[in-house]
């Protein structure tokens, strides 16, 4: 007995290194707010054997409600209850045997309640851009010594090209001319990983610091002011996540936390800690979505999607590990706090643990009533997308998200735009039949359409075809949905994925310094792009405030003869969408629409400014879109 007592104090003795001073490298978050509803605080410390160190503080209002130990001893978890605390700097005691040391720890007023924080509705329209892509406004950051080895090279479609959050900022009045307002920014927080054959993560998805913007693209100070300004200018800014995984050269992957922080981690062993999963267990995800609400899926099925990794290079979070979850839902929320964003996208929804996910989007819900999160949920049924949406019927649990993402719209739309429509299946009908089960969502308004994206190919493909891109803006701008464009697609900007996503991400023309063309000015456009953007201006700038898009009921008919018709309805104003579905002359059976029509007989074509007669059928010619302001 004697002996196992000796050994005992000698490891605790080793463990804490009582000759060693102790070592704290960092503490996440950097800061925290008082006045939070929910008062607990993770505290995340890093440091070399800082496992045994015991840890005080004397600070008014706040006590240590636990300190938890991992598997790792250069990590500790410190559970705090700011209740009762006052903006101020706290003193955390840290000892381990006879060290001892105090590290300052600020705690910080908040700016606004919660509930004055407001998200992005289907009032707005948002604007999606990738940060390297769009603009560099300062040369300084486009190499940053200490970082994993990278290039700069615009010529390669996989590398980073140097955009950043100043080139964003000084290209602000170019938002409002072209009239939406708020700004989706493919995620800016640091992805320092090396290059590798040709690739970088210039795309921002494989996060290795939470609390950090990527040196490349500014400083946390900067994105805050970049988000201040933005707010000047009446403009939203959403802000991408990413829970599902993070990156390989975070800290947590070379020296991890507890054997459950990652899903499936055993080949990181086999591989010698290396991402070359040749050889090894590892385990990737099929990429099929629909295990996670499949009634009979099977254990094998679910596990390979929720568990297993994107790609090698991107490890893959247990968010079945209530601190891993608790670490990032307090991200999110700093995030909120520090920078004042107005929503969040989050990556690769249904990759991650549901029920973690639903207690994020709880928690955001209870201090933030009035934010908003859309989702990215990948597949192509609203029956599927509408089972994620927060107070769904169809879903065995609430998810809490008030947003979901329509992918539907964007696949039918896509078949769509190659297509006669037909009487039956083909061309809108697709559209059409879409749409039909909107029932199923329990707020049709507060899912996100678009007609493409950076993971999709372009609208416009490798071609020019604006009568199928009118049709489609037309439909994206006007139906009970909330708009989200992808940049440049308002001058002409195309591109597949054939070759290389880079393809799809090329830089807007114009951002960069030595650009022979300027799509940022109407000096530096042709002819055909300052059409298609005075289009789009027109159509966003109409729909700003237009009652009957934000809360008008919708009707549709099924396409007759070719021709689609949506309608909206609120008080006095009535708004229709037209669409001749085919590439020949065709017209509007007006008797048809007499329901949403009424007593009407001239209306405005907001697209082209002319007046239509409604007391006649209306010629349309092939491919011809109208977008009528019936009434007030």
């Amino acid at each position: 007995m004697r002996k196992s007592a000796f050994l005992l104090l000698i490891l605790l003795s080793l463990s804490c290194h009582m000759n060693a001073a102790i070592k704290i490298d960092r503490i996440e978050p950097t800061d925290w707010y008082v006045g939070m509803k929910n008062p607990m605080l993770q505290l995340m410390v890093y440091g070399k054997d800082i496992r045994e160190a015991n840890v005080t503080t004397d600070y008014p209002g706040v006590s240590v409600e636990k300190v938890v130990t991992l598997d790792s001893p250069n990590y500790l978890l410190v559970y705090l209850n700011t209740k009762g605390a006052m903006p101020g700097v706290m003193t955390l005691k840290f000892q381990c045997g006879k060290q001892k040391k105090n590290v300052s720890y600020v705690l910080k007023k908040r700016e606004k309640e919660g509930r004055e924080r407001m998200g992005f509705s289907n009032a707005d329209v948002l604007y999606m851009l990738m940060p390297d892509r769009f603009a560099s406004g300062s040369e300084t950051n486009d190499q940053i010594k200490g970082m994993q080895p990278y290039v700069n090279d615009r010529t390669q479609p996989s590398l980073r090209h140097g955009g950043d959050l100043e080139g964003i900022r000084q290209h602000l009045d170019y938002f409002n001319e072209l009239g939406v307002t708020a700004l989706w920014f493919t995620p800016v927080l640091e992805n320092n990983s090396p290059d590798h054959n040709g690739f970088s993560t210039y795309h921002g998805y494989a996060t290795t610091d939470y609390y950090k913007v990527d040196p490349r693209f500014g400083t946390n100070e900067e994105y805050r002011r970049l988000t201040d300004e933005a707010h000047q200018h009446g403009l939203k800014v959403v802000m991408d996540m990413i829970f599902n995984h993070c990156g390989f050269e975070h800290p947590w992957v070379k020296d991890m936390p507890s054997k459950d922080w990652f899903n499936t981690n055993q080949w990181l062993k086999e591989s010698n800690g290396t991402s070359d999963p040749r050889g090894t267990s590892f385990l990737q995800t099929s990429y099929k979505l629909t295990p996670v609400v499949d009634p009979y899926a099977s254990k094998v099925d679910l596990k390979e999607t929720v568990e297993g990794w994107f790609v090698p290079t991107m490890p893959d979070l247990n968010q079945r590990n209530p601190h891993v979850m608790t670490y990032l839902i307090q991200n999110s929320i700093w995030w909120i706090e520090t920078v004042g964003i107005d929503g969040i996208r989050m990556d690769t929804y249904p990759y991650a643990d549901a029920e973690g996910m639903a207690q994020w989007m709880k928690r955001i819900d209870e201090e933030y009533p009035n934010f908003n999160t859309v989702g990215e949920t990948w597949v192509t049924e609203p029956a599927y997308t509408a089972t994620w949406q927060r107070d769904s019927k169809i879903s065995q649990s609430n998810t809490y998200l008030k947003t979901v993402m329509d992918f539907s719209f964007f696949d039918k739309l896509n078949m769509a735009k190659n297509e006669e429509t037909d009487d039956w299946w083909k061309g809108y009908n697709r559209i059409y039949n879409s749409l039909v089960y909107d029932y199923l969502y329990p707020n049709p308004s507060s899912v996100m359409a678009f007609i493409e994206n950076h993971d999709t190919d372009r609208f416009l493909g490798n071609g020019t075809d604006t009568l199928a891109l009118k049709q489609a803006l037309a439909l994206l701008l006007t139906i009970n949905r909330t708009p989200q464009l992808y940049y440049g697609t308002e001058v002409l900007m195309n591109g597949t994925k054939e070759v290389t996503d880079g393809n799809v991400r090329k830089d807007f023309p114009g951002g960069f310094p030595g650009d022979k063309k300027n799509c940022f000015t109407r000096e530096g456009r042709t002819r055909a792009e300052n059409a298609m953007f005075d289009w789009c201006s027109r159509l966003l700038h109409w729909r700003k405030g237009n009652m009957a898009i934000i809360k008008g009921k919708q009707t549709q008919f099924i396409p007759w003869k070719g021709v689609y018709v949506i309608a909206r309805q609120y008080e006095n104003n009535t708004v229709m969408t037209i669409i001749n579905g085919t590439q020949k002359e065709n017209s509007l059976e007006v008797a048809r629409y007499a329901e949403v029509i009424g007593h009407t007989q001239v209306a405005k074509d907001v697209l082209s400014g002319r007046r239509v007669r409604l007391d006649k059928n209306v010629n349309l010619r092939p491919r011809q879109t109208m977008v009528l302001q019936l009434g007030e």
